[in-house]
């Protein structure tokens, strides 16, 4: 396979900027929902700082899959490394398809692995959590991959036309791979395509492979309850046909949790006008979230987090484990009272037109507050 890395626009987001990639493009709803959209205030929050380069959501999320998978199998950092530089070269951490006249053969996917040379089928090779799997386990089969310098372990994986092109990334990728694993114990989220690579924490079940349980199927992760509190408006009412979430009725200053593993893809004041801020009450005449965070989960899931107490400490990129405390309850934006704003969405669609209702999607993972008030 061969690198088209040269040929790829690669977005560079800076600061602030990053909040445009993978934010919402028109979010809307009703009272106490994040609608209508306005215009975010200037205090936003983005990926950390002491990340090297700029990736946007999209590539964050591609790393942090690939760094989850590796870990989730043993992979010493070194391996997590090497497959991140592979992968910033071959695709620049985009999960490519099939391009056309572009492609280099039938090379697809992270690792712009080939069908043709059995890497896999193209669907499997365009599951990044798949892809990254694949590339681990050739890996391993080559002697002495510890020690071998980057772009030869890569190389010996890969079998690329530009076999020195690796090494230029690698000051990236430990940057990257530093900042998805802090410390020594990795904070690892859920693997996207599917729920394997779920850190053990996260696990419903405990399997020998981490990517599927002993049925071979994928394992799946664990869900707990943003807040415990009653459920005091429901899922696009009657009175509140644009309300695309559930509103639970929590205490000012309540800790909300992470429903389950993730990355958070973002995090924003959204409020009208502006300059009126987040950090205090807003009131059903102010129209905007507040604060709120949106977190990526397995399977395309997303979850929405709305009308926070003040500015949240997570930022965009950063893994979510289940249950990990991500704000508190306030009532920022349009808002009557304190409370939490919770929506849930599918297909990585973050318009009204992804969204589903939570209680019965909760009901099988982790039921929310008191069902029988949603209709109040």
């Amino acid at each position: 396979m061969t690198s088209r890395a040269a040929t790829l626009l690669v977005t560079v987001v800076v600061g602030s900027a990053m909040l445009c990639v993978g934010g919402l493009i028109g979010l809307a709803g009703g009272a106490a929902a994040c609608a209508p959209f306005v215009a975010p205030s200037a205090v936003t929050s983005g990926a950390a700082p002491d990340l090297a380069a700029g990736y946007d959501s999209d590539q964050l999320t591609n790393a942090s899959i690939i760094v989850s998978v590796g870990a989730g199998r043993g992979v010493p950092v070194r391996g997590l490394i090497v497959a991140v530089a592979t992968a910033i070269q071959e695709s620049s951490l985009r999960n490519l398809g099939d391009l056309g006249e572009a492609n280099d053969h039938d090379s697809l996917g992270l690792f712009q692995q080939r069908p043709s040379q059995g890497w896999g089928t193209p669907s499997q090779l365009q599951n990044p959590g798949y892809a990254a799997a694949t590339f681990y386990r050739h890996l391993r089969t080559v002697t002495g991959w510890q020690t071998l310098p980057l772009t030869d372990a890569a190389q010996a994986v890969q079998r690329s036309a530009y076999p020195d092109a690796y090494a230029k990334w690698e000051d990236n990728a430990t940057r990257l791979v530093h900042h998805l694993t802090p410390g020594t114990t990795p904070a690892l989220p859920v693997q996207l395509g599917q729920c394997g690579g779920c850190p053990d924490a996260a696990r419903t079940t405990t399997a020998t492979d981490p990517s599927v349980g002993a049925s071979g199927q994928p394992v799946p992760c664990r869900w707990v309850t943003p807040v415990d509190a009653p459920i005091v408006s429901g899922f696009r009412t009657p009175s509140r046909p644009g309300h695309d979430g559930v509103d639970l009725g929590a205490t000012r200053g309540t800790p909300i949790r992470a429903a389950s593993a993730g990355t958070v893809t973002v995090v924003r004041c959204n409020i009208s006008p502006a300059d009126y801020g987040c950090d205090r009450d807003g009131s059903p005449a102010t129209p905007g979230c507040g604060w709120y965070i949106q977190i990526r989960h397995h399977n395309n899931i997303l979850t929405r987090y709305c009308h926070l107490l003040h500015q949240p400490t997570v930022a965009v990129g950063q893994p979510i484990t289940v249950g990990q405390v991500i704000g508190y309850v306030g009532s920022s934006g349009h808002s009557s009272g304190p409370h939490l704003h919770f929506e849930v969405h599918l297909n990585n669609d973050p318009t009204p037109a992804g969204a589903i209702d939570p209680i019965p999607f909760m009901a099988s993972r982790a039921p929310l507050g008191q069902a029988s008030a949603a209709q109040q």
